[in-house]
């Protein structure tokens, strides 16, 4: 089962920690931050990656409400509000216009209405994303099943911790592992294809959805992978000059 990492942003500490609990009984979620202002919220977001926002619509004195960091973030996107009918035209443009998911709960709500309420929102992010996953080989286990969405980048670096002719393959969500018997030349048979995974070196294949940004001074991409201290952190990794035009279009 797939976990979702979850992000909250809420105004009110009560109303922040009913719903951290609420979130809590559901087995397949993971809340990877909260936060009561936008401010806040952004500059955390520098260090970690969710699926979900679970948000207010009016976070009171803010500079931002819930929707306009809904609509910067466009991820699928939850809204607990008590004005949610104030923004019914905002939330089907944020639908339409995104292509993400989007629901709401009005309050005030009981534990039972939010939790039936939110497993359904589940239920139509995993059809409305279909879900792909690939089966790899590792050191120690054969056929892994894996979400396509959890691979981060794969790589060839003996110097970033590859061996001999296998790749290491580094995640959102799970510390990395070394590929057996895997060539960059069959990664379309495999299932990972080049319309979501580009070249950016010889050495690397990256995630296009991971790609933070591209640092042209230092020619490198920025993205997010999960360490060894089980932690997301931004990481670096250089751009050849044969790749430098594709990676400036991707991240225009």
């Amino acid at each position: 089962m797939h976990t979702y990492r979850i992000a909250l942003l809420e105004d009110n500490t009560k109303q922040l920690e009913k719903l951290e609990t609420y979130l809590n009984t559901i087995s397949n979620i993971r809340i990877i931050l909260k936060s009561k202002s936008s401010d806040h919220f952004f500059e955390e977001l520098k260090t970690v990656q969710p699926d979900i926002l679970v948000a207010d619509l009016d976070l009171g004195n803010d500079s931002m409400t819930g929707m306009e960091v809904a609509q910067e973030l466009k991820i699928p996107v939850f809204f607990a509000s008590i004005n949610t009918a104030d923004y019914v035209e905002d939330m089907e443009n944020l639908k339409r216009d995104e292509e993400i998911c989007v629901d709401h709960i009005t309050k005030p709500f009981t534990e039972e209405k939010f939790i039936k309420s939110f497993k359904r929102f589940l239920q139509e992010i995993n059809l409305f994303s279909k879900l792909q996953y690939v089966y790899l080989d590792f050191n120690k286990t054969k056929r892994n099943m894996i979400l396509i969405d959890d691979i981060v980048y794969l790589c060839a670096d003996k110097l970033s911790g590859s061996e001999s002719n296998n790749k290491q393959i580094h995640f959102i969500n799970r510390k990395s592992e070394n590929l057996i018997d895997f060539s960059f030349s069959k990664m379309e048979e495999k299932g990972l294809l080049k319309s979501q995974f580009v070249t950016i070196h010889k050495s690397f294949r990256v995630n296009k959805k991971y790609i933070k940004c591209y640092h042209k001074q230092t020619e490198m991409v920025e993205i997010m992978i999960f360490d060894e201290r089980e932690k997301t952190k931004c990481h670096y990794l250089p751009v050849s000059e044969n790749y430098q035009n594709d990676i400036k279009k991707v991240v225009s």
